[in-house]
């Protein structure tokens, strides 16, 4: 029972439990040596096996209506070195990845019974926690519109048992992500539930042209590799991307290669700019002219290198910004084009790639026609 203010006060100290006195039978000692000896630090290996009783707990109970249950997933050995966030799209399909990343971030999704980092390379053989996910619900609110699906099922220009490939049109984002809530691959993955496609490179939302993405990890981790080697494609590997553009004023002729470094750097609310300086990475870029229309200069382009805003940087560079460009352009010039031939976005299409996998022995060469606006612009230019 309670004591008074005069009677001595038991564990815990005052304040953070009701005031006892101790109970002088022997049963009441005992008991008090034993509540005392239970208040002993937990060391942090036996809080993580607590922990994972807990979640073993909850995860047993029965899930609710719409949710799927919580699963535990071994990576097999052709997931070996994805990354985890990529890893739960595939599992996850149709979940944005806003919520993908909330998971991890709270804790849900665990690698071998812990935390992990959404940039983890999962390994073969390791365990991954599925979290429930009403992905029925999910799906009401995040599939991309119907229209948006026909067009971009339209856009495919090649498929095979390894690779599909389409031509992305201008303003399609190749992921979603912040204020972008269906790109490219999320609205094939709605199209081919069935498959676990990956993207296997990017490209700028504003350009349009070749966007490959892989259904088999061994095609995709193939291609990363060849994409990784920093030559033109001539030798054995690597992949050969031509690009064709519009830029302002006359180049001249010949083949023009631009070898200046680029640095990423932020601009006040975190939007991405590219410039030449020393500091940055090398890149090279091949101009070559192959039509002068309207004082102006239609281009091929061949990437060595592929770093972000390459092409429209390199041309800013040498002073023929791409047509149609609001970042790198020249305002006045872009105005004219908008007004003249009714450009009214960014003239640059990945038109084609070349690539061999399974160690060069199966080529590819993919071609993505001009877009429509674009040729039509070209038709106005005299």
């Amino acid at each position: 029972m309670a004591g008074s203010a005069d009677e001595p006060l038991t564990w815990p100290p005052r304040g953070r439990w009701p005031r006892t006195v101790p109970d002088p039978s022997e049963a009441g000692l005992l008991a008090l040596v034993n509540f005392q000896r239970n208040q002993t630090l937990i060391s942090l290996p036996e809080c993580n096996r607590i922990n994972r009783q807990m979640t073993d707990s909850e995860d047993r109970r029965a899930p609710s209506a719409g949710k799927s249950s919580v699963r535990l997933i071994k990576v097999p050995e052709d997931r070996a070195g994805q990354r985890l966030d990529n890893f739960l799209l595939g599992q996850l399909k149709g979940a944005p990845r806003s919520l993908v990343y909330k998971l991890m971030r709270s804790g849900q999704v665990r690698v071998n019974g812990g935390r992990a980092k959404a940039e983890r390379k999962l390994e073969a053989g390791e365990e991954v926690r599925v979290p429930p996910v009403n992905l029925a619900e999910v799906g009401d609110k995040s599939a991309p519109p119907a229209g948006f699906l026909q067009r971009m099922e339209q856009a495919i220009v090649f498929e095979d048992a390894r690779l599909l490939v389409i031509n992305k049109p201008s303003g399609v984002a190749s992921h979603g992500g912040s204020g972008i809530s269906h790109g490219a691959i999320e609205t094939m993955r709605a199209l081919r539930p069935n498959q676990n496609l990956e993207l296997v490179h990017r490209l700028d939302r504003d350009t349009s042209g070749l966007l490959v993405m892989a259904k088999k990890r061994s095609a995709l981790t193939e291609l990363q590799a060849l994409l990784r080697e920093d030559h033109d494609g001539n030798g054995p590997g690597g992949i050969r991307k031509r690009y064709l553009t519009l830029l302002a004023g006359r180049m001249p002729d010949g083949v023009m290669s631009v070898d200046a470094p680029l640095h990423v750097g932020l601009r006040q609310g975190g939007e991405r700019h590219v410039q030449v300086n020393a500091a940055g990475k090398p890149s090279l870029s091949h101009f070559k002219v192959l039509e002068r229309r309207g004082g102006h200069s239609y281009c091929e382009v061949r990437i060595e290198t592929g770093r972000t805003h390459q092409i429209r940087v390199h041309a800013q560079h040498i002073g023929h910004p791409v047509a149609g460009d609001d970042k790198y352009g020249d305002p006045a010039v872009n105005k004219r084009f908008r007004e003249q031939i009714g450009l009214k976005r960014l003239f640059l299409h990945a038109a084609s790639l070349e690539f061999a996998l399974d160690g060069g022995k199966a080529p590819y060469v993919l071609n993505a026609p001009l877009a429509p606006e674009l040729a039509e612009a070209m038709d106005q230019l005299k």
